[in-house]
Order: structure tokens, then sequence, then C-alpha cells
């Protein structure tokens, strides 16, 4: 395992400068009843919506902010539309992680000629608010990265959507921006994803983890930590190793029906307040053997918080040689053991828990064994 973080030199120039991610767009079965669902357990507040009544015909898109995580949920509206066979194959998912960059036109011309196969051709969209330019190429399975330049554009999320107002909004969870967002990919597909990452985007292998170090008695995993010049973007990539039962990823990738976006990764500021209300509203966490506390300062040093709280919820803790970290993670937010959420919050450490793998990863076991899927 490479324990340090690989940093990007300074004197190459980078081509895809990447400013953070600008919304994640999962595809639902039902957008209206998943925006209150978020809304309600993640603390999100109506931001925009774009549907019949807006000149959209054939689909209806809510859109939820909180601080700066933009979610875009949207639903097909006929059942012999596109997005209706990706949602009878995968599911509720990710669809499209859109990045934040200063030219979008720039952004495609960049990594089509790389290699990228082409999603959108650069376009832009126009109405009172101003200009939207955006493009895009696929990545691994139906997974879409969208390049979105809104410098000159104030409406609020983009041309064919107006603002939501709503009476209902509860209040916020304390969840702050996008830490990463992490692919589960098939047997052997995790290297050609890495390069595509490399060649095509410019990203970094910052961190790799082999099958020694993330696995348990049965199962296991390899993962490489990619990223983006400044930092702002991390896809770790996993795949399936051999074990002596079907792992995590191997139960994505049967469930979801292809490679895919298994969790997304948000920041927050207080870890034990964030998690206190997620679930007070009803989102259940994994959760490890209370022994797993019985010896964490001597793994980890001494940390600022008092360990019964991270106890009581569950919190795992991790240190690297820049600090340590906080986090947690959801059970899967739908009835197919695909999608889920990490809660994380960092104290310095830019790493993302190795410590804690096997802990995690034994949690994960046990609910796929509850499921009949190990």
């Amino acid at each position: 395992m490479k324990t340090e973080i690989v940093e990007k030199n300074t004197q190459e120039i980078d081509f895809l400068p990447l400013k953070g991610t600008d919304y994640i767009e999962l595809y639902v079965g039902n957008a209206k009843q998943a925006a209150h669902f978020y809304k309600t357990a993640f603390g999100f507040q109506s931001l925009a919506y774009a549907g019949p009544e807006t000149g959209v015909k054939d689909r209806a898109s809510y859109v939820l902010v909180q601080e700066k995580i933009r979610l875009v949920l949207t639903t097909p509206l006929y059942p012999n539309h596109p997005i209706s066979e990706q949602l009878t194959k995968h599911g509720d998912g990710v669809k499209i992680i859109a990045l934040w960059v200063d030219d979008a036109y720039d952004a495609y011309n960049q990594t089509t000629t790389r290699g990228a196969e082409s999603y959108m051709e650069p376009q832009t969209l126009e109405d009172e608010h101003g200009t939207l330019r955006m493009s895009g190429i696929y990545t691994y399975g139906e997974t879409v990265h969208l390049f979105i330049d809104r410098s000159k554009y104030n409406g609020p999320f983009m041309p064919g959507y107006k603002k939501w107002e709503s009476h209902y909004n509860p209040e916020p969870a304390g969840l702050l921006y996008v830490d990463h967002c992490v692919g589960n990919v098939g047997w052997n597909q995790m290297d050609k994803w890495v390069k595509f990452y490399e060649e095509v985007m410019g990203f970094r292998n910052i961190l790799t983890f082999d099958d020694k170090q993330i696995s348990t008695e049965y199962s296991a995993l390899m993962s490489k930590v990619m990223s983006n010049g400044n930092g702002y973007v991390k896809f770790p990539i996993n795949e399936p190793a051999e074990g002596k039962k079907r792992s995590q990823v191997e139960e994505y990738l049967d469930f979801y029906g292809d490679e895919g976006v298994q969790h997304i990764a948000i920041a927050t500021n207080n870890i034990v307040d964030t998690v206190t209300k997620l679930q007070d509203r009803g989102i259940e966490f994994l959760k490890v053997p209370t022994t797993y506390y019985d010896t964490l300062e001597a793994r980890v040093g001494k940390i600022e918080e008092d360990i019964e709280p991270l106890k009581n919820l569950g919190i795992l803790v991790d240190r690297d040689e820049e600090g340590y970290l906080l986090q947690i993670f959801t059970k899967p937010v739908e009835d197919r053991p695909t999608l889920f959420f990490e809660i994380i919050q960092r104290k310095g450490a830019r790493s993302f828990g190795a410590g804690n793998f096997k802990a995690l990863f034994e949690a994960l076991e046990r609910e796929q064994e509850l499921r009949g899927n190990l």
C-alpha cells in the first residue's frame, strides 16, 4: 500500500482544471417521493424543478441543495423512455457526476481527443438568467461526467428549470460538500479505468490498496484512488478480488447489473451532530462491534472527540501522516443493495480510512448474510 498521498507535479499543465463537483444526478423510480426522502432524512432544501410545467415533457427533475451539494432526482414520465430502461436494469442510482469547469467546450475537446466516448456534444443553454455551457463524456458502465460552466448564469439551477418553492423545508443536517465518489467496476477492470482517468482526464493514482489490505475471512477487493490536479475531485475505484465468498463489489454488480457508483462520501464539520440528526430522521448506519472502541486510542492515538458518543453511533476513526478522520457508512438507501452514503469529517487526514477496512467490511458482510447474498 502506498501510505503517502502522491502530489501532482506543479510544473505539469493541468489540461482539465476542475473546480469541484457541480451536482450529482440520480435516476429514480419516483422523483417526487425521493425528493421528500432526501429532504426529510438528509436535510436537503428545495432548489429547482423541471417537468411538464416548465416545458420538459418526458421527465420530472427535482433539484435539492445543502451547502455546496446539489442533488438532482430524475424520473421518466413514459414507460418506453430510455431512462425507464435504465431503471429496470439498475434500480435507483447515480447516472451523472457533473464537474464544475471554467470552459465546458475545452473540457470536451481535451477529453474526447484523448479517447473519451462522447455523451453530450458542447452546447449553450440560455434563458432570462444568462447562459450555461455544458458537455459530457461516458465513464465506467453507463455513468456520465458532465462538464458545467455556469459562470455566466444566475438562475436557480440551469435553463429549463424554475425555482422550486416549498412550504416544507426541514433543518439541514450539517452536510457540506462531496468529498469523493466511489465506483465499482468488474473483474480485472480497475486498471483500465485508472488508465482512463490518468490519460483522458489527467488524474493521478494517489493511493492503492490490494486484496491483502482490503479483505476479511470471506471476501476481498482491490481499490485505487484517483485525484485531479488540485485534489478537489477524487474517485476511488474498486474491483472484486478472489475470496471464499461473494464480496460487496460482486453483490453490487449483480444487483445493479453493471459497473456504477457505489457510494457518495459527504463531508461534515461535526460528525457526531450530523449522524445523530440523520439517525433520528430514519437513516440506518452500518455498525461495528463495540469491541472496536476498546483499543481505539492505542490504534489511532489521542483524538479531540469523546469516544463514548462515537461508540454509541458507530463512528469509525483512522489516522494518517497528516491527521485523523472520522467516518461512518449508511446502509443502502434503496431496496437493491447498491448505492449508499458515507459521512466523513477530516481532522487533517487526506486518506480514506484504511485502518477501518476490516471492521467495515465485516459489518457489510453481516448485512450481506442477512440478505442471503454472502
